[in-house]
C-alpha cells in the first residue's frame, strides 16, 4: 500500500502528494485525513494523508515508509481535503496551509530537537551520564552547555540527533472515583481512631455511597487533602478511573430553553422562504434594519434544520459579539451548541472541535474559523453582519468565510443566509441580479421607531471656540441621559491616549523608526508604540530634531476621551472597550455582562461596540468622529463608513425607550454621512455604484492586489517593476493593471513595500499567470530577500 502525503513545508516545489510505503502494521489504520510523521531529506516531518493507492511511478526501493501515524481516526474527512484543494487554487496559498488552517492550533505540529543515547558513552563523555540517567534524551535547549561532548559522541554513533514532533495541547485528562455503593462496607474500612482526616473522609463517603465525582472536587467538598483519598481508595473504599474530559469555555449562561417568539409578518416570510430551501443549495441575502429580528430568524431556522436530524454554523465577524450570540443560542439549544473563536484557549478550541468532529453537537457559533467546523451533515450556513471585513482572512490562505460557505453549501446541498443592515455591495448587486435571493426587513421587530439621529459641524464647534471632542449638543444630551439613569454607547474609531506626537516648535512627528508611520501615545504606560510592528519608546522630553520642550499630543484616542469624561460628567462610570481593554482571556464577556448589569453608565469603545450589541437601557449613541474611515485612500471607505455608522446608529432604542444618536462629523455634506442618517440603504447603494462604475471598481470588476517588499528601496521598486512588465505580457489586452507605487504605508518593519492591482471582468488566464508569477519569485527573487503577497479580492488596497 502507498500513502500519498502531503509533508508540512511551505514551498513552492514541495506543493504537491509524495509518495510513501505504509508499513505492514499501519495498513489496516491509514485512512485520508489522517496524520502521519514522515522522513523528508534528513528529518522528519508532519504530513497529512490526502490518499491511498496501490501503484506508483517511483521505483519501490526508493520509497521510503511512514514512520509514525499521529492519529487513530482521520481529523479531516474527505469534504475538508476536497475544500483544501479548491482553496489551494481559489486563494493561491499551498496545500498545507490550507489544510492546517481547518484544524486547530493545538492539534499544530510542534517540532522539538533532541538527543536520544542509542549506544554506550565514552569515558570522556562521563558529565553527559546524569543527564541520560533521568530519561533517555535531552532537549537541544538544555543541551547547549554540552556541545562539544555531544559532538564527538553523535562522530561514534553513541548519541543520535532527532526531530521530536508532538501536537502543541494534549487530551485533558480526569480522575474520577467512584465511592463504594454500600455504606456498611464503608463502615467496615479500618481506621486509626488519631486517623481523623480518613475518618471525616469516610463520612463524606457514605453521604454520597455509590457516586461518582472528580478527585479535586471530592478534595475540594470533603476538606481533605490528595494523600487521605489515595490512602481511603487503597482500602478498597472506590475506584480511581482516569477519564477524558473537555474544557468548557466560560459561559454567561448555562442551557436554558427559552421558547421561540413569535415572528412578525416581515420575519415569518423570510423564514418561511428560507426554510422551504432546506435541502438546496440557494443563497439568500437577508437585508434587515438595525433591530428587525434577523437573530430569531436564525434560531428558528436552526431549530427546522436539527429536527431534520441536519447540523449548522452560524458565523460572527467579531469575538465581542460572540458572548451574546453564543448566551441566545445556549439559552435556546442548551448544550447542543459549539463555540470556536479566538478568545478561547488552544486547549479549549481543541475540545470544541472535538465535540462537533464526534456528532455530540449539532450547532458551532464562532467567528471566521468556524466556517470550518467538521460537521458531516450540515443543513444550514450563516453569516451574520456579511459585509464585515474581518471575514476575510489578512494571511495565507487569504480565504474569505463567505466563499468557504458557498462551496460548502454546493457540496451538502444545503442553503446560505447572508444578513446584514448594510449588505456588502457585491453581495446586495448579486440579490439585485437574482444570484441570491434577496428577503427584506423593514420595520423593528416591536415596531420600535428607527432612532432619531442629528449631525453636528464639527466645523462651527471650532468657530464658536469649543476645542473640546464632545459638541455642546452632545454634552448635554449625555448629562440629561445621566440624569434619567439611562445608558450611553460612545464610539471612536481608534484606541490609545493620542494619535501621534508632535513638536509645536519645528513641526517633527515621533515617527516609528522601523516603518513610515507615526508612533500613537499610550497613556497608561507613558510610552509610544507603532501598531503595525510594535515598537515602543518612551516619549522624549526635548524634540529629537530642534531640541525644544513643546513636545504635545494631537488627534484623540480612546484613553484621551474617558478623560476628558471623567472631567466633564463627573461621577458617570465608563466601560472602555478597546484592543488594549480586551487582552485578557474572557475580557469582551465581562465588560458586556457588567454594562448589561447596569454597572456602567457610558461604554466607550472602537469598532467592537458598533455591532451586534441589544441592551434596552442604550437610549444616546454619539459618534465622536465619522471621517475616521471616509478619508481613507481606499475604494470601499464611503461604504465602509456608511455601514459603520448606520450599525452604531442600531445600538439605540432598541426596546420600550427611544433612542437619539449624535454623528460630529468635519464633512457633514458626505453622501455616506446624511444617508446612514436615515439607515437608507438603497439611495447609497445607488450612488456609490455610480461612483464604481465610472472608476471601474468592484462589483463591476474583479480586483487583485499583489504586494512587493524588500530591505534595500530600490530592490524592491525593481521587483514591482518587473512583475507588472510580466503580468502586461501575460495578461488579456483588457486587463487593467494600475501601478507599481509606493503602498500607502510605505514602510513597515524595516521593509520597503511596493504594490499594484490588477482589474479584469473576464481574464482565463489570471490563475495560470499567477501561479506563474509565484513560481518565478520562488526560483529567483525570494533568494534576493523579496516577498510576494497575492490578494483576490481584498477587503482593503492599502
Amino acid at each position: 500500500m502507498i500513502a500519498e502525503i502531503i509533508v508540512d513545508v511551505a514551498a513552492h516545489p514541495i506543493d504537491r502528494p509524495f509518495d510513501y510505503l505504509v508499513p505492514e502494521r499501519f495498513q489496516p489504520l491509514i485512512e485520508p485525513g489522517m496524520r502521519v510523521k514522515v522522513p523528508f531529506g534528513p528529518r522528519k516531518v508532519l504530513g497529512f494523508v490526502v490518499g491511498t493507492k496501490e501503484r506508483t511511478d517511483m521505483e519501490r526501493s526508493r520509497l521510503k515508509p511512514v514512520h509514525e501515524l499521529m492519529d487513530i481516526v482521520p481529523v479531516l474527512n474527505e469534504e475538508m481535503l476536497k475544500l483544501a484543494k479548491w482553496m489551494k487554487d481559489e486563494t493561491l496559498c499551498f496545500e498545507i496551509d490550507a489544510l492546517q488552517v481547518m484544524i486547530p492550533s493545538a492539534l499544530r505540529a510542534k517540532y522539538e530537537k533532541r538527543f536520544v543515547l542509542t549506544g554506550e558513552l565514552s569515558e570522556i563523555a562521563a558529565p553527559l551520564r546524569p543527564h541520560f540517567e533521568r530519561k533517555p534524551f535531552l532537549r537541544a535547549q538544555e543541551a547547549e552547555p554540552l556541545f562539544s561532548l555531544l559532538k564527538k559522541e553523535l562522530d561514534r554513533g553513541t548519541i543520535s540527533a532527532e526531530t521530536d514532533i508532538s501536537q502543541q495541547t494534549a487530551v485533558k485528562k480526569a480522575r474520577m472515583i467512584t465511592i463504594e455503593s454500600s455504606e456498611e462496607a464503608l463502615e467496615a474500612i479500618p481506621i486509626r481512631a488519631n486517623a481523623h482526616q480518613q475518618l471525616k473522609l469516610r463520612e463524606f463517603m457514605k453521604a454520597h455511597a455509590g457516586s461518582t465525582i472528580e478527585s479535586a472536587e471530592l478534595q475540594r467538598q470533603a476538606g481533605v487533602t490528595l494523600p487521605t483519598v489515595t490512602a481511603l481508595l487503597e482500602k478498597g473504599a472506590g475506584t480511581l478511573k482516569v477519564t477524558e474530559t473537555y474544557r468548557s469555555p466560560e459561559m454567561m449562561t448555562e442551557a436554558g430553553n427559552v421558547k421561540p417568539l413569535e415572528l412578525t409578518n416581515e420575519q415569518a416570510i423570510a423564514y418561511r422562504s428560507i426554510r422551504e430551501s432546506i435541502g438546496t443549495e440557494k443563497t439568500f441575502l437577508l437585508h434587515g434594519v438595525t433591530g428587525s429580528g434577523k437573530t430569531e430568524i436564525y434560531l428558528q431556522t436552526i431549530d427546522r434544520v436539527l429536527a431534520d436530524g441536519k447540523e449548522a454554523i452560524m458565523l460572527v465577524p467579531e469575538i465581542s459579539l460572540t458572548p451574546q450570540m453564543t448566551l441566545r443560542f445556549k439559552e435556546r439549544f442548551g448544550d447542543q451548541v459549539a463555540v470556536l473563536h479566538s478568545g478561547l484557549s488552544a486547549g479549549e478550541k481543541y475540545d470544541e472541535w472535538r465535540r462537533i468532529q464526534r456528532g455530540e453537537v449539532k450547532v458551532a457559533v464562532g467567528a471566521r474559523s468556524a466556517v470550518f467546523a467538521p460537521f458531516r451533515n450540515l443543513g444550514i450556513i450563516i453569516l451574520d453582519e456579511e459585509h464585515e471585513s474581518s471575514y476575510k482572512q489578512d494571511d495565507a490562505p487569504r480565504y474569505h468565510a463567505r466563499d468557504v460557505a458557498l462551496w460548502r453549501s454546493r457540496y451538502y446541498r444545503c442553503p446560505v443566509v447572508l444578513g446584514s443592515a448594510t449588505p456588502s455591495l457585491e453581495s446586495y448587486a448579486r440579490a439585485q441580479k437574482g444570484v441570491y435571493e434577496l428577503l427584506v426587513l423593514d420595520r423593528r421587530a416591536k415596531n420600535q421607531p428607527l432612532p432619531e439621529v442629528r449631525i453636528v459641524d464639527m466645523r462651527d464647534e471650532l468657530r464658536n471656540g469649543n476645542r473640546s471632542m464632545f459638541s455642546v449638543e452632545l454634552a448635554e444630551a449625555i448629562r440629561e441621559k445621566l440624569e434619567k439613569n439611562e445608558q450611553i454607547v460612545l464610539f471612536l474609531n481608534k484606541r490609545g491616549y493620542s494619535s501621534f506626537v508632535l513638536c509645536r516648535d519645528c513641526g517633527t512627528v515621533m515617527e516609528c523608526p522601523h516603518c513610515d508611520i507615526s508612533l500613537t501615545y499610550h497613556r497608561a504606560k507613558e510610552h509610544m508604540k507603532c501598531h503595525y510592528c510594535g515598537f515602543e519608546a518612551q516619549v522624549p522630553d526635548l524634540c529629537p530634531e530642534c531640541g525644544s520642550e513643546h513636545i504635545r499630543f494631537f488627534g484623540t484616542g480612546t484613553q484621551k476621551v474617558e478623560e476628558e469624561i471623567a472631567k466633564l460628567f463627573a461621577g458617570a462610570r465608563v466601560l472602555r472597550m478597546d484592543v488594549d481593554t480586551t487582552r485578557q482571556k474572557g475580557a469582551h464577556e465581562r465588560i458586556l455582562t457588567a454594562f448589561g448589569e447596569g454597572k456602567a453608565d457610558i461604554l466607550l469603545g472602537t469598532q467592537m461596540i458598533a455591532k451586534g450589541l441589544d441592551f434596552p437601557n442604550i437610549t444616546l449613541v454619539g459618534v465622536l468622529s465619522a471621517d475616521t474611515t471616509l478619508h481613507l485612500p481606499d475604494f470601499r471607505a464611503s461604504e465602509k463608513t456608511f455601514q459603520l455608522l448606520t450599525q452604531v446608529s442600531g445600538r439605540a432604542g432598541r426596546d420600550a425607550l427611544p433612542g437619539t444618536v449624535y454623528v460630529q462629523s468635519y464633512t457633514p455634506e458626505h453622501y455616506a454621512i446624511t444617508l446612514a442618517k436615515d439607515q437608507s440603504y438603497e439611495p447609497f447603494y445607488l450612488q456609490e455604484m455610480a461612483v464604481r462604475r465610472q472608476n471601474g471598481y468592484p462589483p463591476y470588476y474583479y480586483v487583485v492586489n499583489i504586494q512587493f517588499t524588500h530591505e534595500d528601496l530600490m530592490a524592491a521598486a525593481d521587483y514591482a517593476d518587473q512583475t507588472v512588465k510580466f503580468l502586461q505580457q501575460n495578461l488579456s489586452p483588457g486587463t487593467v493593471i494600475i501601478g507599481p507605487s509606493a503602498s500607502l504605508i510605505a514602510r513597515v518593519n524595516d521593509r520597503y513595500r511596493y504594490q499594484c492591482l490588477i482589474k479584469y471582468k473576464k481574464e482565463p488566464k489570471l490563475t495560470e499567470t499567477l501561479h506563474q508569477l509565484i513560481r518565478i519569485h520562488r526560483s529567483e527573487w525570494i533568494r534576493r530577500g523579496a516577498t510576494l503577497s497575492i490578494d483576490k479580492n481584498p477587503s482593503a488596497v492599502m
